[in-house]
């Protein structure tokens, strides 16, 4: 095998307008990137470093710095999973590996990987947090969308439900209270969300807060985000929620995210892929676990004022399969 050369370099790209959820507002994704080149091909991963988990574009960047050596001297992604924990760092290099992977033989990640033939397919489309009037002025703005996941959290979370719902009487929705939800809220906000006939609640408590769930029998399924990273997880996560929501970013890349799949069907628990803002070359590697996912939520680009070249194709909702000419 060809000697490797590994960079890492981080990059900024504007947000078209911002985006808002209950920890705070940001105007920009800033990602990482690794970059491996045996001479003739090159491979590229990208993640998103975040706060939220401890972490930063220079604490990522100096994770992956650290490893350069063994990622050179021929470091597999299977010997990655016990160099690294999982999170951005991982998931940057994995990336990187399974784009090189993909043009040393020649075939497309999701042949490598064991899954089916990639499709469209329908994405959520996120409406930011904001006054529930704004919301649904939001949501109907992106009516071309009929999937939308409403950012909650707010103080404001019943009407915003609701403004929406009247807005949108046929759409589909989900929502995401991204930790904001409190014990005494739960009840009456799942009520809410019931009636307004919300197909999906993702992360309603704090991760580490929410024993709550054991007894707690929801009208509306429930989704396991911030308090779901890897498989380590999942025995605890499947006595609370009903689905989980895989991120590259979280598992530490594609590698693992494969066994996390496999092991979620085993609890009965069903999938949403989900992402952070980001470009299309971050999505990409979530795309192959599409096949199997129950929502996928992928619209990081879409957000974003400007993606890569040969970057995801949105068209009313339905997102096309990543080009070749982009990863994998």
């Amino acid at each position: 095998m060809p000697s490797l050369t590994c960079t890492v370099t981080q990059e900024k790209w504007p947000i078209d307008g911002s985006f808002r959820i209950s920890r705070g507002r940001k105007t920009d994704a800033e990602v990482v990137i690794v970059t491996l080149s045996d001479g003739a091909l090159v491979g590229r991963g990208e993640a998103v470093p975040y706060g939220r988990y401890g972490e930063s574009v220079s604490s990522v960047m100096r994770e992956i710095e650290a490893i350069i050596p063994q990622v050179e001297a021929g470091l597999d992604r299977a010997a990655l999973l016990t160099r690294l924990p999982a999170g951005a760092a991982r998931a940057a290099i994995d990336g990187a590996l399974w784009d090189l992977e993909a043009k040393r033989f020649d075939r497309p990640v999701f042949d490598l990987a064991g899954m089916g033939a990639l499709q469209p397919v329908l994405t959520c489309y996120t409406i930011s947090l904001d006054e529930p009037d704004k919301m649904a002025a939001a949501a109907l703005d992106a009516q071309n969308h009929p999937l939308l996941k409403l950012k909650l959290g707010g103080g404001s979370d019943h009407e915003a439900m609701r403004s929406v719902r009247c807005a949108l009487p046929a759409h589909r929705l989900v929502v995401d209270a991204n930790e904001a939800w409190g014990e005494d809220t739960l009840p009456s906000l799942i009520e809410t969300a019931h009636d307004c006939n919300i197909e999906l609640v993702e992360q309603p408590l704090p991760a580490g807060q929410d024993d709550f769930l054991h007894d707690f029998s929801s009208p509306v399924p429930l989704c396991a985000d911030e308090s779901f990273h890897t498989l380590d997880d999942l025995e605890a996560i499947a006595l609370k929620y009903q689905a989980i929501n895989i991120k590259i970013d979280k598992t530490g890349g594609l590698t693992h995210a494969l066994e996390v799949l496999v092991a979620a069907r085993l609890h009965d628990l069903k999938l949403m892929v989900g992402c952070m803002v980001s470009t299309s070359l971050a999505m990409a590697p979530a795309f192959v676990l599409t096949p199997c996912a129950d929502w996928v939520d992928l619209d990081g680009p879409l957000l974003l004022a400007k993606d890569r070249d040969h970057g995801l194709v949105a068209n009313e909702g339905l997102l096309s399969p990543p080009s070749r000419l982009l990863w994998g």
